[in-house]
C-alpha cells in the first residue's frame, strides 16, 4: 500500500551511480607535535595523494538533488623533526551527504552544479585499520561545482561522465596533537564515470 501510494513520487525521480577519481590537495596540513615542551606545529605534516570513490545521485526535482559518497585518499604522514624525518603512507576514508543545485533540467545533456553538505573523514595512521576501529574521525563541512556531462546510451542506459572540484573544511585537526593550531583543509579535483537510470 505504501508502494501504491508513492509510486508517483518514485517514478519522478532519477538516480546516478558514479566512480570519480583525482587529486587530494591538502592546505594549513602542520597537525601539530606530541612533545609538550619544545615542540613545534610543523614536526608532523600531511601530504598530498590521489583520491577515488563512489556517488550515489538522487534526483527527486528537476533542479534539486542529494548525494551521498564514499572516497578514500591516499596520503602521506611526514615528520619534520631533525634527525627523524621521513614520510610514510596512510588513508583517509570520507563519508559525505550533500545537496545539489543543477542549473539545467535534468533531461539535459550538459548540467553544471553547485554543492556542500556535511560528513567525516576517518583518518588512519600506519599500522591501523579503520575496520578495527583505529583512526581519528574529524567532521567537515564541504562545497564545491562540478558539471555531468551526458555521453550516450548502452544496454537501455544512459552513460555519462563529469568533473567535480570540492573543499572540505574540517572542525579541527586529526590525532589530537599538540599545537594543532588551524583548520585543516582538503581539496578535491576528480572526474568520473557513471550510470544515469
Amino acid at each position: 500500500m505504501v508502494a501504491l501510494a508513492f509510486s508517483g513520487v518514485v517514478f519522478a525521480q532519477s538516480g546516478e551511480f558514479w566512480f570519480s577519481a583525482g587529486e587530494s590537495i591538502l592546505e594549513n596540513k602542520n597537525i601539530g607535535t606530541t612533545q609538550v615542551i619544545g615542540g613545534s606545529p610543523s614536526d608532523y605534516s600531511l601530504g598530498d595523494g590521489f583520491r577515488f570513490g563512489f556517488r550515489f545521485d538522487l534526483d527527486t526535482r528537476e533542479h534539486l538533488g542529494y548525494e551521498m559518497s564514499y572516497f578514500y585518499s591516499r596520503s602521506s604522514l611526514m615528520s619534520n623533526i631533525a634527525g627523524a624525518t621521513g614520510s610514510t603512507g596512510f588513508g583517509i576514508h570520507t563519508v559525505s551527504g550533500d545537496v545539489l543545485y543543477h542549473f539545467i533540467k535534468r533531461d539535459e545533456r550538459v548540467r553544471p552544479f553547485v554543492m556542500g553538505g556535511l560528513g567525516f573523514s576517518n583518518f588512519v595512521p600506519p599500522g591501523s585499520s579503520a575496520a578495527s576501529g583505529g583512526g581519528s574521525n574529524e567532521f567537515q563541512v564541504n562545497y564545491g561545482a562540478g558539471v555531468k556531462v551526458k555521453v550516450g546510451s548502452k544496454w537501455g542506459k544512459d552513460w555519462g561522465i563529469r568533473a567535480d572540484v570540492r573543499q572540505f573544511q574540517y572542525f579541527s585537526k586529526p590525532f589530537g596533537l599538540f599545537m594543532s593550531n588551524g583548520k585543516l583543509q582538503q581539496t578535491e579535483a576528480t572526474v568520473g564515470f557513471g550510470l544515469l537510470f
